[in-house]
């Protein structure tokens, strides 16, 4: 069983996989933590959006292909590569952050990756508004996460919904984090196990 799960910067996401992994007696896979440009990427955007998203590009095809040569039978991922194209790197071109040139090498090197990494067997989208993404990123404290502006996160939040409803065609379970708090509701972990063990028996 893959599964990956997709969402907005503080949804939640490596809280689930953790959580699922433990469940499961599974793998998990972790997004990248140490992109060196990050923390540069949130001071000047325009400056290095590119770098940055070619850098979480090639991570996360290097991550996919290697974790699903393991044999592993169980295995999450925590943030996909379609995210990395659909959401932020045609986020950041929509709003000029990124040219049009450096868009469409990224996307050359995203399609033709995509092509040779097979989709998850279920893919688990955190929906939640921008108060509930606010108030996890505060509780989190990262500092570089700090300054984000709600107007991205926004933004960000509408790709996600294009992305699910008009381009992902792969087996979605879709959780909504403003009333489905899995952390402080283990029936909700029970919930969510029981549909993915639904959804993955039907291969």
């Amino acid at each position: 069983m893959y599964v990956a799960i997709a969402g907005n910067i503080g949804s939640g996401k490596t809280t689930l996989t953790e959580i699922l992994t433990e469940r499961y007696g599974a793998t998990a896979y972790y997004e990248e933590p140490n992109n060196p440009y990050l923390g540069d990427f949130y001071n000047d955007m325009s400056r290095w959006a590119f770098q940055l998203q070619i850098f979480f590009l090639g991570s996360r095809i290097k991550q996919t292909v290697d974790m699903l040569s393991t044999g592993d039978k169980n295995i999450f991922q925590d943030r996909t590569i379609y995210e990395d194209a659909h959401i932020f790197a045609d986020n950041l071109h929509k709003m000029g952050l990124m040219t049009s040139r450096d868009f469409a090498t990224y996307m050359k090197i995203f399609e033709l990756s995509t092509n040779l990494i097979p989709k998850p067997d279920v893919l688990i989208y955190l929906r939640a508004s921008i108060p509930t993404l606010v108030s996890q990123i505060k509780r989190r404290g990262r500092e570089y996460e700090m300054n984000i502006d709600e107007g991205y996160l926004s933004r960000l939040n509408e790709k996600y919904e294009y992305w699910i409803n008009n381009i992902y065609d792969g087996k979605l379970l879709i959780i909504d984090k403003d009333t489905d708090d899995f952390v402080a509701d283990p029936s909700i972990i029970d919930r969510i196990c029981g549909q993915l063990d639904e959804m993955t028996a039907e291969k």
